[in-house]
């Protein structure tokens, strides 16, 4: 099979590289754009919510305890733990597998970027529920549940209900002591926000990369000798399947705006195959990325385009989880 010679000046200069450079471009100033306006908990603090009204808090807000949370009061955080916790050895075993057997040349595919980050989110996610978990039992201390009205509840329903409670008082409360205004915080930290970020970010770019391989890849671009084996087959499908189990467990929500994170990440594997080409002469691991067909940059809108439906269809989801909840709001 003939291959252009990708270090030739003549490959990058001309009109396809130049439109996909400008799709490119419009992707970075949009995405950044997006999320300067609505990324982090904006000014929620007591006295700015008296001026401006109480809830002016951003879209990308994160209670401070989402990371850990149950999506419902009557499952122990714990369980939460123990899932996240096989899904990252799972998903780790898997990883090790495509690395013996491919090396970290796997790598020059978006697939494997994408496992990998669907493997670090169960790692810092079971981090973060071991971390959620001594919290809880933290705030089991003698007297906290001693009211008539948690007999009937678990002892996790009753700790919650009474954060929550806690964090109402904290916002309209002043001057209060140092160990309480630590605790008592709404807002939560940098490594809780890039969870959340890895969270989607994660779940619409395995939607993608399974979505492609399995209706185009698959069925059509690879030979009639390929043939799917266990690896394969198990790192385009375990990595959907865990987040969807995780986000109907998980309390953690989905503002679509993040899709911006989402095109950026692919933008980011995009910079790093034109960056690889241009100084190597090699094959593009996907051919639409192939920048010297004459429907390259109709190829590169659709990847673009598509990441829309991913994430759409991912969001889809935790708003079905919503909607089940609302229906039985006793137990949320």
């Amino acid at each position: 099979m003939n291959m252009d010679d990708t270090t030739d000046p003549s490959y990058w200069l001309n009109w396809r590289f130049f439109t996909c450079a400008a799709y490119v471009l419009i992707v970075i100033v949009g995405a950044s754009v997006i999320i300067w306006k609505y990324e982090g908990p904006g000014d929620s603090s007591p006295k700015s919510r008296r001026k401006k009204g109480e809830d002016e808090r951003r879209v990308g807000y994160l209670h401070r305890d989402e990371a850990w949370e149950t999506s419902v009061a009557w499952i122990h955080p714990a369980w939460l733990l123990v899932y996240r916790l096989c899904a990252f050895i799972v998903l780790l075993a898997i990883l090790i597998s495509e690395l013996r057997e491919l090396g970290v040349g796997s790598f020059y595919f978006y697939t494997q970027w994408t496992f990998a980050l669907v493997t670090v989110y169960f790692g810092v996610g079971t981090a973060i529920s071991i971390h959620g978990c001594r919290l809880f039992r933290a705030r089991l201390v003698p007297g906290k549940i001693n009211r008539q009205s948690d007999v009937n509840r678990s002892a996790y329903e009753a700790v919650r209900q009474d954060a929550d409670e806690d964090e109402n008082r904290s916002s309209t409360k002043k001057g209060a002591d140092t160990h309480s205004a630590s605790s008592d915080q709404p807002t939560t930290g940098f490594l809780s926000y890039s969870f959340q970020v890895i969270f989607q970010v994660a779940a619409g770019a395995a939607m993608l990369s399974d979505s492609v391989f399995w209706f185009l890849i698959y069925p059509f671009l690879l030979p009639s000798s390929f043939h799917l084996n266990l690896v394969v087959f198990s790192m385009h499908f375990f990595n959907v399947a865990f987040l969807i189990g995780d986000a109907f467990l998980n309390r953690l929500r989905f503002p679509f705006f993040r899709l911006a994170y989402l095109a950026l990440w692919t933008i980011i594997y995009v910079l790093f195959q034109w960056g690889a080409h241009a100084c190597y002469s090699m094959w593009w691991p996907y051919p639409f990325l192939d920048l010297s067909s004459p429907y390259a940059p109709a190829w590169y809108l659709a990847i673009g385009l598509i990441q829309l439906p991913c994430f759409g269809l991912f969001a889809l989801i935790v708003k079905l989880k919503h909607f089940l909840l609302s229906k039985f709001p006793q137990y949320v």
